[in-house]
């Protein structure tokens, strides 16, 4: 069943990248809104509360990109190319669009969902990369455990606007040269041939 709330979570989100980390109260949220005050209250109760529906939002969106693919039975590099073709459409939807405005009003709340998604994410890409391993694809010197951070690493980074500002690049883009050289970089040749005679045959 669709939660209630979600479209005025969705709607809240979509006001936040104009917002300074000063700005975010029920109040302001409400006059841009156009909504009573009482709305809010309602349904979030307080402004903490509120970060956390937003977060969780996000994190249920990556969580919803990663369970239609099992990582078991198929291609490594097939899978990993369709959840982060996934993430890269539909980032809007996963982008955490407060992480980095708010993390010092609510560094709490943020740290608790920044370490569930990077525990979620790395227990996927690890599955990914010994799967891999195990079909030929990717390097064996490599250690699960590092290439999941690097994976991870560069997702966070992306969604930095101190090194990639919104207005001047478009995510889609960040994504897909961040996508292409780690892949690179953990492939073994015959992983590299595949990766590129799948590239030619399919717009990512």
């Amino acid at each position: 069943m669709r939660d209630p709330k979600l479209p005025l979570v969705e709607d809240v989100r979509k006001l936040l990248s104009g917002y300074k980390s000063s700005e975010f109260s029920f109040q302001n949220l409400a006059r841009d809104l156009e909504l009573p005050l009482d709305t809010l209250i309602q349904a979030f109760g307080n402004e903490n509360k509120l970060v956390e529906e937003i977060l969780n939002f996000e994190q249920q969106n990556l969580e919803n990109i990663f369970s239609e693919f099992t990582f078991e039975g198929k291609n490594a590099i097939d899978e990993l190319l369709q959840v982060s073709r996934e993430i890269s459409h539909k980032f809007v939807n996963i982008l955490p669009s407060i992480n980095f405005d708010l993390r010092l009003v609510f560094p709490e709340v943020r740290q608790r969902f920044v370490d569930k998604r990077i525990t979620f994410v790395s227990a996927k890409i690890r599955s990914n990369f010994e799967q891999g391993i195990r079909q030929g694809l990717y390097r064996p010197d490599l250690s699960s455990e590092l290439v999941s951070r690097i994976y991870i690493s560069r997702l966070i980074d992306l969604h930095n606007p101190d090194f990639f500002p919104n207005e001047s690049i478009s995510f889609v883009v960040l994504f897909d040269v961040m996508f292409d050289t780690f892949i690179r970089g953990i492939c073994t040749d015959e992983g590299k041939h595949y990766y590129e005679k799948k590239i030619k045959c399919m717009k990512f």
